[in-house]
């Protein structure tokens, strides 16, 4: 995983540390020695992620923090906290200003790295959303957000009911939103069948009788009704490895069992006005788009949306200096599947096709029909191999299961053919997204002359 890193300490030995163990994850580090350098540093360029000593020279951090969260321009970039200062008072004062973390010194090498791959990985997802809607705006179809504020729901699920019900008493008064406690058992029961979807809910690493939260998590994440839920991770202290786990299997916030009751307000009301945040983008995307720029058939964008948006993903891949894949995948022999089992058969496979296609990808990645069978995919953020893995997989996954034939037991077997170019190299002008799309359409038909079935990359990519 990129992203670019500021790390501001007044210790130059400080910086130099975390520098390496950053590097050494393959991030891109930069370093501030002062409040005043790191202000000065993000009118330049903004970093994916800020690592910042509450102690510096001129501006404590948690004043640099507060003004960082004032202003638009950066206030939606992740903020973790770092201290020798271990007293609640600084760590709630934090929170308070808009870290998203707070980390004792000395840092502990794991978690922080955890906590670095949760915090990017969201902001990413943030960014596209916002790539999206821009793209909406730009294009005419955005509508202004709504004035109209809903109830928020949040649901605890304590080990046990008594520390569910401690941690209902210790918010209230603290949250605006609905609380509610909910047993493991019937968690996913019931959230299956509830009318309204809860925004936030906060669950232990561990149940009782030895069941694992981390399991849980990983349900609650596979659910439609809990997919964009903020899940919180409450953690018993020294358990590193659970909080660990729960950052990289999707939670977006972990804290001890040990916390005070204004602290678990504190990072609950922030998950919730992300969330909030989130939600509303996602809705300008998909009602403001969603007759004007989809497919009525298979649900994906269409050309008419795809190609603003890959001119989109370009410009930020120069700014970022980050590789991007544009892919057209070619269902092949689509032909004879309508003339032997009828257009409703080949409708069938189209739609089947769109949904593996969407499944196996991100979701930050584009997909689009681009026309008949023909499809566009663009990966921001993709170099050479990891779009090589990315276009096999998707080759595979359509060839190794046939399918299904509407109104009869039947199945036919489909294959892709799949050209790939990659666009954002500094010594390739491949920002013109029309030429680009051109050599992936190139390298489709070398694949397609080829024999089929196979992926192929352009020029650009060699």
């Amino acid at each position: 995983m990129t992203g670019r890193i500021l790390i501001a300490d007044d210790v130059a030995t400080n910086r130099i540390i975390m520098k390496v163990k950053l590097a050494a994850a393959c991030y891109r580090v930069e370093q501030a020695d002062s409040g005043a350098a790191v202000l000065a540093a993000l009118s330049d360029d903004l970093p994916d992620l800020l690592i910042l000593d509450v102690d510096l020279p001129d501006i404590d951090g948690i004043t640099v923090c507060r003004k960082i969260r004032e202003d638009p321009a950066t206030t939606d970039i992740p903020v973790i906290m770092v201290s020798a200062r271990l007293d609640t008072e600084t760590r709630l004062a934090a929170l308070r200003a808009g870290a998203e973390e707070f980390l004792p010194k000395p840092l502990d090498e794991m978690i922080l790295l955890a906590r670095v791959r949760n915090l990017i990985r969201s902001r990413a997802l943030g960014e596209e959303l916002k790539l999206r809607e821009g793209t909406a705006r730009k294009l005419g179809f955005a509508e202004a957000p709504s004035t109209f504020a809903r109830a928020e729901r949040v649901v605890l699920v304590g080990r046990r009911p008594d520390i569910a019900l401690r941690w209902c008493r210790g918010i209230e008064g603290k949250v605006s939103a609905n609380i509610e406690i909910m047993p493991y058992e019937q968690l996913l029961d019931t959230l299956g069948k509830a009318r309204s979807r809860p925004d936030l809910l906060v669950i232990p690493s561990g149940l009782k009788s030895g069941a694992s939260g981390l399991i849980l998590l990983a349900e609650l994440r596979s659910r439609a009704e809990t997919r964009h839920s903020a899940i919180l991770v409450v953690h018993e202290d020294g358990d590193l490895f659970s909080a660990i786990a729960a950052l990289d299997m999707g939670a977006d916030d972990v804290l001890p069992a040990t916390c005070t009751a204004t602290e678990m307000a504190l990072r609950i009301r922030r998950q919730l006005d992300r969330k909030a945040q989130a939600d509303r983008l996602r809705a300008t995307v998909e009602d403001g788009l969603k007759l004007a720029m989809t497919d009525p058939l298979t649900g994906l964008f269409n050309r008419r949306y795809a190609l603003p948006h890959l001119s989109r993903i370009a410009a930020r891949s120069i700014t970022d200096d980050r590789p991007f894949a544009v892919m057209v995948l070619d269902i092949d022999h689509f032909k004879l599947v309508n003339d032997q089992h009828g257009h409703a058969a080949g409708d069938a496979v189209l739609q089947e096709v769109a949904q593996r296609i969407k499944d196996n990808l991100r979701s930050v990645d584009l997909v689009a029909r681009f026309g008949g069978e023909e499809f566009l995919v663009a990966m921001p953020d993709t170099d050479l191999a990891s779009a090589r893995i990315a276009a096999e997989r998707l080759r595979a996954v359509i060839e190794d299961t046939p399918v299904a034939l509407p109104g009869s037991d039947g199945r036919v077997t489909v294959t892709l053919s799949i050209g790939v170019a990659i666009g954002g190299e500094p010594d390739e002008a491949t920002e013109n997204v029309e030429r680009l799309v051109d050599c992936a359409d190139k390298a489709l038909l070398w694949a397609k002359s080829g024999g089929r079935n196979q992926v192929t990359f352009g020029q650009t990519a060699a």
